[in-house]
């Protein structure tokens, strides 16, 4: 078996900083293609599983650590992952709940099988081909765990941008806390790089909405090219001054435990052991308490309206109700896409179609919060037509006049 210098940087302060920058380029760059240029978020997919097998194979044929190489690798490992979360979420209406528990036995799968065969999980001893197939083989699905755990507990709490980057934050201070403590090192490395990929996406929404939804209004794209700037920097400097590179001498000693034997104490790792179960205890009765209560955006405004479904509106008064209280910007999108959904349909293009709708779920949720308190009514009566439609477009066996009729339905309301 080849044996090669460690392929992976020293985990200091460097490494957590351009992990996060990557993480929430992933998010926004992905946000971009997708929703700005219309790609669609199938296609995206596609698009950068090819991106990612092809930088992958650069990244696996070195034979050392690369600073340009290993991150840009990251940089596409993490809008991959993020988009395969996304695709079970947005195009086969799978619930978070229950991505976040597939993605976790798989990511345990990924780890028991490792470390059976390599008697090991630490990144000091990533100098084996096999061992760097495992190492992003688990950075993978930790991509997509961080995002279905992150978009969960968004679900679950309403908090906005700006709320949801304390909770991250604060575990991860936790971890660290428990790490310089006596925690295992392995385990605490990989709670921290799952959990810095939740707060790096809520970073980069946070930079990326508009203020009226309590963002600084930067843009995906803008946002994208400040972390991608600020990655690029970064690089430079590393690789000029190697101050993340791995000693091999170090990576030879390795024992699994993430550096050498001596001090360990197991007592300690034991205490830290229990402390980050009740960590995780605690953020999950935090969680519930959260999704118990007015959610953030419903206290910003008053209470939530309260409504009983869509009987009380004659199609007439939603059409008429819907062009005097949604923006016509809104409106004007929504119109938008399912005219090109239409059309998709029309042409046979189902697999555009089903893309394309996405696209139109994925709107009319953002805009969720500001649309509902304008008119809780007309809100429930044109989130109906829309689940209509979804449902008409994601059937197993679509009928296109069931589309066409849904969609036309909605068209009609959005006038």
């Amino acid at each position: 078996m080849r044996t090669l210098l460690n392929k992976v940087p020293e985990v200091t302060v460097w490494f957590w900083l351009i992990k996060i920058l990557c993480t929430t380029v992933g998010e926004s760059l992905a946000d971009w293609i997708n929703e700005q240029l219309g790609v669609g978020l199938v296609n995206t997919a596609l698009l950068f599983t090819a991106i990612f097998a092809g930088v992958l194979i650069v990244q696996m044929r070195l034979t050392r650590y690369v600073p340009a190489a290993y991150w840009l690798t990251v940089v596409v490992v993490s809008v991959t992952g993020t988009l395969y979360t996304d695709i079970l979420t947005d195009q086969l209406g799978v619930p978070l709940w229950i991505s976040t528990l597939v993605f976790s036995a798989l990511l345990a799968g990924v780890f028991a099988v490792w470390f059976v065969r390599e008697r090991t999980l630490s990144i000091h001893s990533i100098n084996t081909t096999p061992r760097e197939g495992f190492y992003w083989l688990a950075v993978l699905v930790t991509f997509a765990l961080g995002t279905a755990t992150g978009d969960w507990t968004l679900e679950l709490t309403g908090w906005g941008p700006g709320t949801s980057i304390l909770l991250p934050l604060s575990l991860i201070a936790v971890v660290t806390a428990l790490w310089k403590y006596g925690a295992n090192p392995v385990l605490a490395f990989w709670l921290a790089y799952i959990l810095t990929r939740p707060l790096g996406a809520n970073i980069g929404d946070f930079l990326a909405l508009p203020t009226s939804d309590k963002g600084l209004g930067l843009g995906t794209f803008g946002t994208s090219l400040i972390f991608l700037g600020a990655i690029l920097i970064t690089v430079v400097y590393l690789t000029i001054s190697r101050a993340d590179v791995i000693d091999d001498a170090d990576s030879r000693l390795d024992t699994g435990t993430g550096g050498t034997t001596a001090g360990v104490d197991r007592a300690r790792e034991r205490t830290a052991l229990v402390a980050f179960v009740a960590v995780g205890l605690a953020t999950c009765g935090l969680l519930a308490y959260a999704n118990s209560k007015p959610h953030e955006s419903s206290l910003s405004e008053g209470p939530a309206p309260s409504c009983s479904g869509n009987t009380s509106l004659s199609a007439g008064d939603a059409k008429q109700r819907t062009a005097n209280s949604f923006p016509a910007k809104d409106v004007s999108s929504f119109r938008t896409i399912a005219t090109d959904t239409l059309a998709l349909v029309q042409s046979g293009d189902q697999s555009g179609a089903a893309s394309r709708i996405t696209d139109l779920e994925t709107a009319w949720d953002d805009a969720e919060s500001r649309l509902s308190s304008s008119d809780c009514v007309v809100w429930t009566y044109v989130d109906g037509e829309i689940d209509d439609v979804l449902t008409a477009v994601r059937a197993g066996t679509p009928d296109p006049q069931a589309e066409t009729d849904a969609l036309d339905t909605l068209i009609s309301t959005l006038g």
